[in-house]
């Protein structure tokens, strides 16, 4: 399973964008994902990878950039 390749599909559908050449851009000042889609991101990745991350544990300054999401998931899977 190729962690990497799994978020930024999951990561594409959610801001209907390809964010694989913006690693380091902040996701959620850039405006492509909001709280509901922080909520949507780690569900998703609950179905698609097994990581269980609860919404009360999330810190959005841990996840805001495709490069910290994909070390997050790395981390946790």
């Amino acid at each position: 399973m190729d962690i990497k390749a799994t978020v930024l599909q999951i990561l594409s559908d959610l801001t209907g964008n390809d964010v694989s050449g913006a690693m380091d851009d902040n996701l959620f000042d850039s405006g492509l994902l909001d709280s509901m889609g922080s909520v949507q991101l780690l569900l998703q990745l609950q179905s698609d990878l097994g990581i269980n991350v609860p919404v009360s544990e999330f810190e959005r300054s841990e996840w805001d950039t495709p490069n910290k999401i994909i070390a997050k998931a790395e981390s946790l899977a």
